[in-house]
């Protein structure tokens, strides 16, 4: 590689030294037989500086020439002198003076703008920065083919995860500075630069050595000053890959070093650069091919007053081919007619050659003149671009090559009738870029009532034909200050629809860049491979114009046809075109306002804001089982929780994690997780005071960024990047497990260890990538777990770690106590206490398990008055001794009742037995005088209560006698 470093005497080393000796010591008398010496036969240089800052001209011999009589040494000029840039220090008289034309220097300083190899001084060291124990050793033999690659005009960093420094060691005469150009897109890969002295510690002026991002296409500039001395000058950059794609590298070029020493000589330009003054270059001739059909292409010249239109033929600028050569193709004849396609809709062909767009107020379709909207109605704005017979006024192509200017002045793409096509470019590595621009976004009148996210969108078609890597770029610039990547397509791509969501009133301009290879090669084998864009429709521009028209409110007088704003929440009722609020629990529709039915009910455990803008959960959720109604409040989780996932590893062994932010609920329906890259130099504050215009500031319910640990590539702190949304709209709270076709498998997680449902939270994004055409969904599984107090834990299902098995839906599951349902009076019962001295006391407890909180709160204790046991003990005793002597007093008496019973019937049985049933004679007919009556007959058709016990006892329940007692005073003869 040729290596242009302009200073003299820099790199030739310093003999001038040895000829001052050898002339003091007198070696003229050897000399004094050799010829004369002329001015070819020598030239100048400096000797190096003593301490003073002097130093000596003195001449010295080219190599293999021997002559005497050379000039005396003369006093130089001082260390520090140098001549402007554009001249060199002619050394015969030690003077500036003009670089001739075709040759150009740097006055003090180096340049390396040649790069088909490494220059001299330059050095690569590779190293994998991983800390992980045991990593570095097993990965640093990975490492040995990283390096800085030379690519002509430019070097180029390493495309792995390895940590490649490219380094240049230079001492400075004086106080000077470096300056290059760097080409820095994609954030996957860490760039920094920074100088270290002989000491190997940073310099302080590269305390911010982060070199920013550039856009893509464009080259960035970055210069540090440098302190005279030794200065070790790194290049160091670091790939962080995610899946299968390949980072891009950082391009570096023009490295420019001020400050080294003189220029003594001027140096000629590279080749293909000319310069008649200097810093300017000039072209020469190469080596020409034949022409193949890859050096030419056909356009479509404007329609002319016939309505017809002409293939044109022409040859790709700059004409590198010949035609003269075998084989060689010649242009094919142009001017071939065909019939023009009509104007695109919101235009109209008022009998001219071009189209023209409709003026305010009406609309066309494009084939008929332009018509004033309907009274009642108002103009649906924007641009639909299908038929490409010339570039629409608002769009412009070019063509941008990262190491050469060839393609420069080129058009990117080519208007081919019903769609748009990748022009031919310089070479396969060629950027071939269409841009779109719209000044800004405003719904219609209509539409101010919905104050949704989306303001407006852009929808286009396409399809990519490739045969080798081609990528297809679509970019979104915010108020011109940045281009980021939205969407990107590698290789084929069958044809397709793409819709990107505009969320912000600003300033767009929409870029598609289509590059066949990413190869610093200027080769031209893939000229077929092509990009095709058949329509673009934008929604809502400001300065669009319509092909059809929409209803809108009138005003309450309907004066005319004048459309009047609804207010926020507001629908338009169509039978009398008012604006009418919609019902609470309801939102508007962003895309239809007309009617009733614009309004959309909110989903279950959800309610809508005060503009009904949005649907949103105020944490609190309630569903009926088993005839029971059980409610749920979130309140003390709707701050924002967080979980980190992981680790995970790339395929060489980079660590890395998924960080999640969720705003479950509350906080009016405002998306308080916020997710951000931290790599750039933009503080979070400045992020979110400039969140209009950041792009990588990302505030949803859900979000997630990818961590890289401060640990894993040895950097100061851990990095943030790939932040991204996961749900910006809120579905609704349930315990069901399926919501709008978003549907959790049972088996995600482990079964709950309580029988309280999961009550889950559904959330939807409405951001399309290519494996999700319906955008992400995320599902928050709110999980009751008692032993997990406060915020609890956030967890991902273990079968899936980064949170999503398919990319496009997430779940998540929080267990914690606050998640448990609100108690009820079913939660807990009471315990009675003893009566003591007239009072008791009821105490309430909550049952076991408890899967409650907060809700009906546990009953005090509650005392009441009671009759004490030792009272009615007493009572009982009294009582029982009564009956007892009762029981005793009567058992005797009959007793003795029965035994006089038993006594006289005895006697009379045996009275009958002794005279066989003769009754004895009486004694005396009459009672005597002074006698007692002592019997007594007593006859009783009814056995006593004795009786019957004793003929229970005898047996004898058939016979019943008369029961005669007697009382006689018999003699005793009887």
């Amino acid at each position: 590689m040729k290596m242009r470093m302009r200073r003299a005497g820099a790199e030739r080393g310093y003999p001038g030294s040895a000829w001052v000796c050898c002339w003091l010591l007198g070696c003229q008398a050897a000399a004094l037989q050799l010829p004369p010496c002329e001015e070819t036969d020598y030239h100048f240089e400096y000797t190096e500086c003593d301490s003073s800052g002097s130093r000596w001209r003195v001449a010295v011999p080219n190599p293999s020439v021997e002559c005497s009589g050379l000039p005396d040494p003369v006093k130089g000029k001082e260390c520090t002198f140098s001549c402007a840039s554009g001249e060199y220090l002619e050394m015969k008289n030690q003077v500036c003076s003009k670089c001739a034309e075709g040759t150009y220097s740097l006055g003090s300083g180096i340049k390396f703008d040649e790069w088909d190899e490494l220059p001299a001084g330059f050095s690569n060291v590779a190293t994998f920065m991983d800390t992980a124990v045991g990593s570095a050793e097993n990965k640093a033999d990975s490492c040995n083919n990283s390096s800085w690659t030379p690519r002509g005009n430019y070097i180029e960093s390493n495309r792995d995860d390895c940590t490649v420094s490219l380094i240049y060691a230079v001492h400075l005469k004086k106080s000077g500075s470096v300056f290059f150009e760097y080409q820095y897109i994609d954030n996957n890969i860490f760039f920094e630069f920074f100088i270290q002295n002989d000491q190997c510690k940073e310099m302080e002026s590269t305390a911010d050595k982060w070199v920013k991002l550039t856009d893509n296409g464009e080259w960035g500039s970055h210069s540090v000053t440098l302190k005279s001395g030794s200065n070790i000058l790194y290049w160091r950059t670091t790939g962080i890959l995610m899946g299968s794609k390949v980072v891009k590298p950082v391009l570096v070029k023009n490295i420019t070093i001020e400050g080294v020493a003189y220029t003594s000589e001027c140096f000629a330009c590279k080749p293909g650069t000319f310069s008649d003054k200097p810093e300017e270059g000039s072209s020469v001739c190469i080596e020409r091919p034949p022409c193949t059909n890859k050096d030419f292409f056909q356009i479509h010249t404007p329609c002319d007053k016939e309505g017809k239109t002409q293939i044109m033929y022409k040859w790709i600028e700059p004409k590198i081919c010949r035609e003269d050569l075998p084989d060689a193709l010649t242009l094919p004849p142009s001017g071939e007619r065909k019939d023009c396609p009509p104007c695109n809709p919101g235009f109209y062909n008022s009998a001219s050659s071009s189209c023209t767009p409709c003026p305010p107020g009406t609309f066309s379709d494009g084939t008929q003149e332009c018509k004033a909207c309907p009274a009642g109605t108002e103009p649906a704005l924007g641009f639909e671009y299908k038929w490409w017979n010339i570039l629409p006024g608002n769009m412009k192509t070019s063509c941008f090559n990262v190491g050469n200017s060839k393609c420069d002045g080129m058009n990117g793409w080519e208007v081919a009738g019903d769609h748009i096509q990748s022009g031919a470019g310089g070479s396969d590595n060629d950027y071939l870029i269409l841009n779109l621009h719209i000044p800004g976004f405003k719904p219609p009148t209509s539409m101010t009532g919905a104050t949704g996210s989306e303001l407006g969108r852009i929808t286009f078609i396409f399809e990519t034909i490739c045969s080798a890597d081609c990528v297809l770029y679509f970019m979104a610039d915010v108020n011109r200050k940045n281009t980021n990547v939205v969407e990107s397509w590698e290789r084929s791509k069958e044809k397709q629809s793409y819709t990107h969501i505009i969320s912000k009133n600003a300033s767009f301009t929409f870029t598609w860049a289509f590059q066949r290879i990413n190869e610093g090669q200027d080769s031209r084998q893939f000229i077929n491979d092509m990009a095709k864009i058949y329509s673009i429709t934008v929604t809502n521009a400001v300065d669009g114009v319509a092909s059809s028209c929409r209803a809108c409110a009138l005003g309450s007088e309907q004066s005319g046809s004048s459309c009047v704003p609804c207010p926020a929440g507001h629908y338009i009722e169509k039978e009398t075109s008012q604006c009418k609020e919609c019902p609470a629990n309801t939102f508007l529709s962003i895309h239809q306002v007309y009617g009733r039915e614009a309004c959309i009910p909110c989903g279950p455990g959800s309610k809508s804001t005060k503009d009904h803008s949005a649907c949103f959960s105020d944490c609190l959720v309630s569903y009926v089982k088993d005839n029971q109604s059980l409610s749920y409040d979130f309140s003390n989780l709707s701050q924002v929780g967080s979980l980190m996932s992981g680790p995970s590893f790339t395929s060489r062994g980079t660590k890395f994690f998924h960080f999640f932010n969720i705003s479950l609920c509350g906080n009016e329906g405002k998306k308080m997780a916020i997710c951000t890259d931290n790599i750039t130099d933009v503080t979070l504050k400045d992020m979110v005071a400039e969140s209009e215009d950041f792009s990588n500031f990302v505030g949803a319910f859900v979000c997630q960024s990818t961590i890289i640990p401060s640990d894993s590539k040895g950097f100061r702190t851990a990095l943030a990047l790939q932040s991204n949304s996961l749900a910006d709209r809120f579905l609704g709270a349930t315990i069901e497990t399926m919501l709008e076709n978003i549907s959790i498998k049972t088996d995600m997680f482990p079964p709950s260890p309580s029988k309280i449902p999961d009550v889950h939270f559904f959330y939807k994004s409405s951001t399309v990538t290519t494996s999700c055409e319906n955008g992400r969904a995320t599902v928050v599984t709110m999980r009751c777990n008692p032993n997990k107090p406060d915020q609890g834990e956030l967890s991902v299902p273990s079968s899936c770690p980064a949170g999503t098995c398919d990319g496009c839906i997430f779940y998540f599951v929080w267990e914690s106590a606050e998640a448990c349902r609100l108690c009820t009076e079913q939660d807990y019962h009471e315990i009675e206490g003893a009566c003591k001295k007239g009072f008791q006391e009821t105490l309430y407890v909550w049952n076991e398990p408890k899967h409650c909180i907060k809700g009906v709160p546990l009953p005090g204790k509650r005392t009441n008055t009671c009759e004490t046991v030792d009272f009615w003990l007493k009572v009982g005793a009294g009582v029982g001794a009564f009956t007892a002597v009762l029981l005793i007093a009567l058992t005797c008496y009959f007793w003795k009742k029965n035994q006089k019973l038993e006594y006289k019937y005895s006697k009379l049985v045996m009275t009958a037995n002794s005279k066989e049933c003769e009754l004895p004679a009486a004694d005396s007919c009459a009672i005597m005088e002074g006698e007692d009556n002592e019997e007594e007959v007593v006859y009783s058709n009814k056995q006593s209560l004795l009786g019957k016990l004793k003929s229970l006892a005898t047996k004898e329940k058939e016979d019943h006698f008369e029961s005669v007692q007697l009382k006689s005073s018999r003699s005793q003869n009887i």
